[in-house]
């Protein structure tokens, strides 16, 4: 499990510092003591401080889970950086955010930290408690209670401002400082004379554990209670801890009773220490209770746990056990490796257990260039995707490839009839923008090509893995069809790939999902021509009865803009200019680069004529580069979206359906095959400096893809 270990310690990152500043930490030693236990405990463990930035860690640590899989944890130490009720501060954020952790919640801190509010309840609820009043401000009645007292913040923690006065002015004294440094009522209790006793609890409800008491031990210098020096090991003087403490069996047993009533009336979870003192008749009063019980080595609570038999490494991964069972309804939830019974569960483990994998691939993807028109780059990334086929026993189908443009290969059950998956390995590039290097935040993770290429291919590699590892890649029919000229508009591969598809029961096109967690149904096709304009060689100034190369050619090109039709789907546009020049001379040749957007050929080919038909009046010459098909909507879609919807709610995969006015190749695929695009994992800003792929989605939809091909198995 991934156990995130979040303290206060060193970071002030707020908006602003403002308010009671805290003044508890824990040590460095102390927090790598917790986390090397853990990670002895087979966790995967990271500390983060809790502030400001514990949100878009603990994404980035943990990122949004699938249903029914199993989250992390935050094991919370945290004191709060500052404000009130600062024990309440981080599990307020876990539970904004939805992130499990050890420890009590908000409301039973805010219990615990408030000792009035505390006090009353313990009253109210039979749980015995010196007596006590509340001083609001200097100037205060005297309490009708008897010296000695102790005074104490209403608010705070670890034995801050704790005095015990034996007079008026003593008290009156003690009161002024609280009130001027800490700036909160004074709490005033009777002190008891006698001995400190501390019980620990561990667990919750009919599981919930009182260690054996622990008896706090001051010797005979000093205040027989425990400071705020003392716990900082300034006083000068050792305080020690006995336990089990020298009890009489039935008093043990009676404190462990008050201890357990007080840690249910406060609402507490997991752990607490209830500081309980002794009079000399044997009577019991419940001082306080600490839900957020130190860790620290020389604590009595990590004491008593030692003397119940729970080392440190064991107490502090048995603390996360009780957490599991809290949240997860079993000690120790049971590790999705084991025992599972069916192949789609296995899938499921494969995936969920190696998130991490899933992005460092990724990762190395992003560091292997292969743009479209780099043969080397190619060439390095087909030989990792054949690697990759040869390691999970693809074969290669020969008549299907065509290297360096284009790769099939087929499971034992062979292409024929079955699924063909396509993907592409070249990254479509523009050298002028420069590439964008691989990095993540909590939502997305960036990098050149990461959406159209690279996902797609790790998405890819753990769906067929994740087969693998279940027994059942063997028995899927099933081919992979990988090209590498999607940045030269298949120019080369677009005849393998209408033949391979030809061959297929149905097609699933690893192009980047839409947002909102779309796959795509229908595509417009994309046509892109050179109109090549022609004049005469002439001076700037120069009197001609035709106007001049240049202004001819704008003047044409933006009449053919006008042909574009929202309601019919039509798109037209100039989308690049090139002239040629004699030295000090005007253009004499104009070239223009026209692209062109349709809903299906039979308008793709109305609209070419009437391009043709502009172009005549100027005597320009119009020559295609390339025809993308469309994809257009059809009923034989139907079924197999169904399919994949039906796969995709039994993991409650989000999956919505769109058009696009981008072309892919699943505008080859014959009339008569299914085809469902837009496979591949939700991403924006393709072809961009942005490009970045959604992290949920990646995972999502290599789930998705891996269980519908299992599907197909039986």
């Amino acid at each position: 499990m991934k156990v995130a270990v979040i303290y206060n310690r060193e970071s002030q990152k707020v908006i602003n510092l403002f308010g009671q500043p805290n003044r508890e930490k824990y040590g460095l030693a102390a927090i790598r003591r917790i986390t090397n236990s853990l990670k002895k405990g087979g966790h995967q463990v990271q500390a983060f401080e809790g502030d400001k930035d514990l949100i878009d860690n603990l994404e980035e640590f943990m990122p949004r889970t699938l249903v029914g899989e199993r989250p992390g944890m935050a094991f919370n130490l945290s004191y709060g950086i500052q404000g009130q009720a600062r024990y309440t501060h981080v599990p307020g954020i876990l539970e904004m955010v939805g992130v499990p952790y050890v420890g009590s919640g908000p409301l039973a801190h805010s219990l615990a930290l408030d000792k009035v509010v505390a006090k009353m309840l313990f009253v109210q609820n039979g749980v015995p408690t010196p007596a006590f009043a509340v001083l609001d401000a200097s100037g205060f009645e005297m309490p009708k209670l008897d010296f000695p007292l102790i005074v104490k913040p209403k608010n705070e923690a670890v034995s801050f401002g704790i005095r015990i006065v034996n007079s008026e002015e003593e008290l009156r004294e003690a009161s002024d400082v609280i009130f001027k440094e800490f700036e909160q009522p004074v709490l005033v209790e009777q002190f008891v004379e006698g001995r400190e006793i501390n019980i620990g609890l561990l667990g919750n409800g009919s599981t919930l554990e009182t260690f054996q008491p622990a008896e706090l031990t001051f010797g005979e210098c000093g205040p027989q209670i425990y400071t705020e020096e003392d716990k900082r090991r300034t006083s000068g003087r050792e305080v020690g801890v006995v336990c089990p403490a020298n009890l009489d069996a039935e008093i043990a047993s009676k404190a462990q009773e008050i201890a357990r009533k007080a840690f249910i009336v406060l609402g507490c979870y997991d752990c607490a220490r209830v500081d309980i003192r002794m009079d000399k008749d044997g009577n019991l009063y419940v001082l306080e209770v600490n839900s957020l019980p130190s860790l620290g080595e020389h604590g009595s609570y990590v004491a008593a746990a030692d003397a119940m038999g729970l080392n440190f490494a064991a107490l502090v991964n048995r603390l996360v056990e009780v957490a599991s069972s809290r949240y997860f309804g079993t000690p120790n939830p049971p590790e999705l490796v084991k025992a599972r019974k069916t192949p789609e569960e296995k899938v499921f483990a494969y995936l969920t257990e190696r998130r991490d994998q899933l992005e460092k691939r990724i990762e190395q993807w992003v560091g292997i260039s292969s743009h479209s028109n780099d043969v080397v780059g190619i060439r390095q990334a087909a030989r990792q995707v054949t690697n990759m086929m040869k390691e999970m026993g693809l074969q290669l189908n020969e008549p299907l490839t065509d290297s360096p443009h284009i790769w099939t290969w087929e499971t034992d059950k062979g292409l024929k009839n079955g699924t063909l998956i396509i993907c592409h390995v070249d990254v479509p590039y523009n050298s002028s923008m420069g590439g964008e290097h691989f990095h993540r935040d909590p939502e997305w993770l960036y990098g050149e090509g990461i959406g159209a290429s690279r996902a797609p291919l790790v998405q890819l590699e753990f769906a067929l893995r994740a087969l693998q590892r279940a027994r059942k890649l063997k028995m899927v029919p099933l081919g992979v069809m990988v090209y590498a000229d999607e940045g030269r508009d298949c120019d080369e591969s677009a005849e393998f790939i209408t033949k391979a598809t030809a061959e297929a029961k149905e097609v699933l096109v690893l192009r980047p999902g839409n947002i909102n967690d779309t796959v795509v149904t229908g595509r417009r096709g994309q046509r892109r021509y050179k109109a090549y304009f022609q004049g005469k060689p002439r001076k700037l100034g120069q009197a001609e009865k035709q106007p001049e190369v240049m202004l001819k050619a704008v003047s044409a090109l933006e009449d053919i803009s006008q042909l574009s039709n929202r309601k019919e789907r039509l798109a037209v546009s100039a989308v690049d200019i090139q002239a040629e020049a004699y030295p000090r001379l005007l253009p004499h040749r104009v070239t223009a680069t026209i692209q062109a957007s349709f809903p299906n050929g039979r308008a793709a080919d109305q609209l070419e004529q009437k391009i043709t038909d502009r172009l005549k009046q100027t005597k320009a010459e119009l020559a295609l580069l390339s025809d993308r098909r469309s994809m257009p909507t059809r009923k034989i879609n139907n079924t197999l979206l169904k399919r994949l919807k039906e796969q995709a709610e039994n993991w409650d995969i989000p999956i919505n359906t769109d058009t696009s006015l981008w072309p892919s190749v699943a505008g080859l695929v014959p009339p008569q095959v299914p085809v469902v695009c837009g496979m591949g994992p939700m991403a924006q800003g393709l072809y961009t400096g942005q490009e970045a792929v959604s992290r949920i989605s990646l995972v999502q939809r290599t789930l998705l893809l891996a269980e519908y091909l299992l599907s197909q198995s039986n």
